[in-house]
């Protein structure tokens, strides 16, 4: 080891210091501590409203730990970052554009108090991923952070479901996997297990990481995701892992057998297990219900057709619930537009043309085709989910795809205390 570093410092080798020209971007190494952060990002946006749990948790005490796990996230961010050393990200700069007319249509209290502390915690969010922009290189760091966070969760989930199988799978969810020890309802469940599971194949054709890893991720997300009857989670899983899959076909032969053999096989599924997947996707509803999107429709045509000022449509009214007449949106871009008018989905929107116009502009690589799934993944599930202007898992998923699609950063010349010292025998010492 000490003759390698000896080597590396000799004339005309390797630059590693990066003060000639022509140096190879030196990578920073981020310090387990951002790993905490990222893991506490997500736990504020698990939310604290969803199923009843086995051990009833006060809604004001799980606000208080989600509130509380951002506040250390960004403390914690800080610490690592005191210099305040921040990467351009347009994903970032559009995010932080986003907080004008939330603070702007939230200022007028028209849904109460509570607008202010959404924007607050908006801000927290977005400030933290200003600390963390830092290290975003377009590695695979945070996927890994992201996939053990979320099975973590899910983890929960089956814990939950050992526990008590009918507080887990309750009636008035129509028999759907819900959170028995946390509050969490089926769609959240069905999102992170799709999440998990696509970053997990990708990892996977990529080689990075080996067959009983991943098997231990994907099987029993496999398992939850059907259990929680997600249709948007897995519409979402397929069509993002099949856009994903094939920006990898002319770089990858594994893409291309995986490619090949899941084709066949979805064939032989479709024709063997018809009836079952039919039943499995309508779980037990109308035609008529489904036509309407369990419901959603109706809120939706009353959210259009409500009497709205000109600083309403710019601004829209302020952070809420996502609720609209007492009940859920469930749409993002209905939601944005209620909350933070057409200047909010202009801004959101830009979010998502420049994530995926820099994708496309990207060679084929293993970052690139996970940046591309979560970018699919979010665009498709904003239709029947609501998450893409406020601090929310959408949001953190858009955030690692950001990070993943960033470049290298330019090296820079070491620090004296980052220079590795030349080890020097004890004989030489005399």
């Amino acid at each position: 080891m000490g003759g390698d570093l000896i080597r590396r410092r000799l004339p005309g080798g390797p630059d590693t210091a990066g003060t000639r020209p022509d140096a190879e971007p030196r990578r920073v190494v981020p310090p387990k501590t951002v790993g905490i952060v990222w893991a506490l990002l997500a736990l504020n946006t698990l939310g604290s409203a969803g199923a009843k749990t086995v051990v009833p948790l006060p809604r004001s005490l799980i606000q208080m730990a989600t509130m509380g796990a951002l506040v250390t996230a960004f403390t914690l961010a800080l610490a690592v970052n005191l210099h305040l050393r921040i990467r351009p990200s347009a994903f970032v700069f559009l995010l932080t554009l986003l907080l004008v007319p939330s603070v702007i249509s939230s200022a007028n209290l028209e849904v109460g108090y509570g607008a202010l502390f959404r924007c607050a915690r908006l801000g927290l969010f977005v400030g933290t991923l200003w600390l963390l922009s830092r290290w975003w290189d377009g590695s695979t760091t945070f996927v890994r952070h992201h996939i053990r966070m979320y099975f973590a969760v899910l983890v929960s989930v089956a814990a939950g479901l050992v526990v008590s199988p009918g507080t887990a799978m309750p009636e008035y969810y129509g028999g759907r996997l819900v959170g028995a020890l946390w509050p969490l309802t089926p769609p959240q469940i069905g999102q992170y297990a799709a999440v998990i599971i696509g970053l997990t194949v990708l990892l996977l054709l990529g080689r990075m990481t080996d067959k009983a890893s991943a098997a231990v991720i994907i099987v029993p997300s496999i398992v939850l995701l059907a259990l929680t009857h997600t249709r948007t989670a897995t519409l979402g899983l397929l069509v993002g892992l099949v856009l994903a899959i094939s920006s990898l076909v002319l770089s990858s032969a594994a893409a291309r057998r995986f490619f090949a053999w899941t084709v066949l096989i979805a064939v032989v599924a479709a024709v063997a297990f018809s009836s079952a997947m039919q039943a499995w996707y309508l779980r037990g509803q109308s035609q008529e219900n489904m036509s309407n999107l369990t419901g959603r429709a109706k809120v939706w045509d009353a959210l259009l057709a409500a009497p709205r000022t000109t600083g309403e449509k710019v601004f829209g009214v302020g952070l809420s619930d996502k609720s609209f007449g007492g009940l859920p949106i469930d749409n993002s871009w209905l939601a944005v537009y209620h909350e933070q008018g057409l200047l909010g989905i202009t801004i959101v929107a830009a979010m998502i043309i420049a994530l995926g116009g820099v994708a496309l502009l990207r060679p084929p690589s293993v970052p690139r085709a996970c940046a591309i799934f979560l970018i699919s993944y979010c665009a498709i599930s904003s239709y029947t989910e609501a998450g893409l202007g406020d601090a929310s898992p959408y949001l953190l998923h858009l955030a690692l795809a950001a990070s993943l699609l960033a470049t290298p950063a330019p090296a820079t010349a070491l620090t004296k205390a980052e220079v590795p010292r030349r080890r020097i025998p004890r004989w030489a010492r005399r």
